[in-house]
């Protein structure tokens, strides 16, 4: 089976290149391109966020043989979680090579941040069984490498420092709200509004709802005088 063009160029932005040129195809391919004789990712997508897993894992252990369990995990979470796949994926501009149907097409699918970290983990699983975990390591060491040396010390998000802030004042768990949505599909702008058993609140936008709550959270946790 032979690559197209822009497949040949995404190998070398990747930094790997498939013996088995069918796997990295089916690792591009969105459920909405799938049919009977074309698989789509989301089987791969479940083995790399595997592979991702177990090598972001291996990677924090060592980088800082001192950090207790409660250090690693934030740590492990900011590096995994689908939005860094996706800046990942924009890294390398994987979108560019998706294989969309014609509804996610026209919905910006490429741009999408959901569709990009999925298919990031679809590649990862790619490279795993192409050319074992050896490559697949190198791969996610070189793309997530800036990430790993920069990853905060203490990488609590913020809506978990201000859950704990208010837990150790005996309150309930903040409450997080949708205000709004407004924009296309595929450049959706939330505003969040937090707020505290106490009445102290915050509103935040942002493109996802999970970030317009880590903005909303991190504010009111400005506004107590707290730290994220």
């Amino acid at each position: 089976m032979k690559l197209s063009a822009d497949l040949i160029s995404f190998q070398t932005r990747l930094g790997y290149t498939f013996g088995d040129p069918s796997l990295l195809i089916e690792a591009v391919t969105h459920s909405s391109m799938s049919s009977q004789t074309r698989h789509d990712n989301q089987r791969l997508e479940f083995l790399g966020d595997r592979v991702l897993g177990l090598v972001m894992a291996q990677a924090l252990f060592e980088k800082d043989i001192n950090a207790k369990e409660g250090l690693l995990a934030p740590r492990f979470n900011t590096l995994v979680r689908k939005e860094t796949c996706a800046e990942v994926a924009q890294q390398i501009d994987l979108g560019s090579v998706l294989k969309l149907g014609r509804s996610e097409m026209v919905s910006g699918g490429r741009r999408k941040e959901a569709l990009l970290g999925d298919a990031m983990e679809a590649i990862i699983a790619a490279v795993y069984i192409d050319g074992g975990l050896g490559e697949a390591e190198k791969i996610i060491l070189t793309l997530w490498g800036p990430r790993i040396e920069a990853v905060k010390s203490d990488a609590r998000d913020a809506k978990t420092a201000l859950q704990e802030w208010a837990q150790a004042r005996g309150l309930k768990p903040p409450i997080y709200e949708t205000m709004s949505r407004k924009g296309p599909d595929h450049a959706p702008v939330f505003e969040i509004e937090v707020y505290l058993e106490t009445g102290e609140k915050q509103q935040a936008s942002a493109g996802t709802k999970r970030k317009a709550e880590q903005a909303a959270a991190s504010v009111l946790l400005r506004d107590l005088g707290a730290t994220e």
